[in-house]
C-alpha cells in the first residue's frame, strides 16, 4: 500500500487539503475493503488499487472545498463514493448515503462499521422513495441522469435554501439549457489524472 499512500498524500497536498494520519489510514483501509469485496460484489470496474486512489478517493476529495451545510446526502453512492472519503475527512458533517442496490449498501454498511464512522447513515432505497424526517442542506450526486432529471428526483430532499451539487464531466451546454434554476459550473481537477470534471451547483427556487 506504500505506492497508494504516496499517491494519496501527494494528491491531498495538490488539493490543498489537511488530513490527519488517522484519516489517511482510514482512506487507505477503504481502498483495501473495496479491493477485497470487489471480487464478489463487483463494486467498481477499476481493479488497480493505485487507480482506485486517483479515480475514487482523490476524485471524491476534489469537491470537498465546495461542500455546504451540516447535513449532506450522497445519492446513488454505489461503493460509498464520494460519501465515504468525504465523511472520513469531515467528521463534523452528517452524511447520508443512499443507493437502490442492496449489495452496495451492505458493503457501505460494513465500511462504516470497520472504519468506525459515526457521521454516516445508510439507506437502501430509490431516491424518489426516500422521505427523510429532516431535509438536507446539500444533495450530492455523481452523474446518474441529466440535470433536469436530477432536479426532479431530488428536490424534495432539500431544506429551503439548500443546494444541489452534481458531479459531471464536461460539455454540459445542452443540460444547462434545459434547466431554469440558478446554476454555476465549477471546474474540478483530479490530481494525477487528466480527467475533466466539473461540479454543477444548483440553487432551487424556494
Amino acid at each position: 500500500m506504500e505506492a497508494c499512500k504516496d499517491i494519496l498524500v501527494s494528491g491531498i497536498t495538490a488539493l490543498n487539503l489537511t488530513v490527519t494520519d488517522e484519516q489517511l489510514e482510514q482512506l487507505l483501509a477503504f481502498i483495501k475493503l473495496i479491493e477485497k469485496w470487489n471480487k464478489a460484489y463487483n463494486l467498481t470496474a477499476i481493479r488497480n488499487r493505485e487507480e482506485m486512489v486517483k479515480l475514487h478517493i482523490l476524485d471524491s476529495l476534489a469537491i470537498l472545498p465546495h461542500l455546504e451545510g451540516k447535513r449532506i446526502i450522497d445519492i446513488g453512492t454505489g461503493a460509498g463514493l464520494p460519501g465515504i472519503p468525504l465523511a472520513i475527512c469531515l467528521p463534523d458533517i452528517s452524511f447520508t448515503l443512499l443507493d437502490s442496490n442492496a449489495k452496495k449498501t451492505r458493503f457501505v454498511q460494513q465500511v462504516v462499521l470497520e472504519l468506525k464512522l459515526k457521521n454516516v447513515d445508510i439507506f437502501h432505497s430509490r431516491v424518489e422513495n426516500h422521505q427523510p424526517k429532516q431535509g438536507y442542506d446539500a444533495v450530492l450526486v455523481r452523474a446518474f441522469a441529466s440535470l433536469s432529471e436530477i432536479i426532479k428526483l431530488t428536490s424534495h430532499l432539500l431544506v429551503k435554501g439548500g443546494v444541489l451539487l452534481a458531479m459531471k464531466g464536461q460539455n454540459l451546454e445542452q443540460e444547462l439549457a434545459e434547466i431554469t434554476a440558478k446554476s454555476a459550473v465549477i471546474s474540478v481537477s483530479v490530481p494525477g489524472t487528466d480527467v475533466e470534471r466539473c461540479l454543477v451547483r444548483i440553487e432551487l427556487p424556494e
